[in-house]
């Protein structure tokens, strides 16, 4: 085999695991141990759920963040994934007493993302200590790898949700989660 058709072999190889990484990612996969056993749920089929449904998830969230018109975000998980990258699962909820449009806004205000529909986009993680911000992540189509595809809620309602980010480094144990309309609050990595 000549040097060159090795430099190809190699290169088809890198953009294969990347392509693979990010299918995983929109797919909605957490990574971590034992993941490989539950059933994962793309954005679009994420439905409603109660965290204390959701396997390897505790009770008490790591953080409550109150968001406009009764929109609750309970942050139900922090996981480091073997790839570099950090997957934020929650539940967004509707603690309101009337259905409600989710505001656009929590797209943020990228043109890339907003033209994907409704999602997650606008969340970030700020890293104090290292003094970096990470945004959401994207496949290579510009879509945002968190849920996307809602756009009311009713009252009551709850529906689960995951946002993936670059991992920060390994000795950064938390970070600020920020959302466009929600307070902010400080959550704790784990993995």
């Amino acid at each position: 085999m000549s040097i060159r058709t090795t430099a190809k072999a190699r290169g088809g190889m890198i953009a294969l695991t990347v392509a693979v990484g990010l299918a995983v990612g929109v797919a909605g996969c957490g990574g971590g141990a034992g993941d490989d056993k539950k059933p994962h749920r793309s954005a679009s089929t994420a439905g409603h759920s109660d965290p204390s449904a959701q396997e390897g998830q505790s009770d008490t969230p790591l953080a409550e963040l109150k968001g406009s018109e009764g929109l609750l975000l309970q942050i139900t998980s922090a996981q480091r994934d073997s790839g570099g990258f950090l997957t934020v699962n929650g539940v967004l909820k509707n603690d309101g007493a009337k259905s409600l449009l989710v505001p656009s806004a929590l797209s943020g205000n990228e043109t890339e993302i907003i033209r994907n529909g409704t999602s997650l986009g606008g969340a970030t993680l700020v890293d104090p200590q290292g003094k970096k911000r990470y945004y959401v992540l994207r496949d290579t189509e510009g879509r945002p790898l968190t849920t996307t595809g809602f756009s009311t809620l009713k009252a009551g309602d709850s529906l689960a949700v995951f946002m993936q980010f670059p991992a920060p480094p390994a000795n950064t144990s938390e970070v600020e989660f920020q959302l466009p309309t929600f307070a902010s609050a400080g959550i704790k990595i784990s993995g």
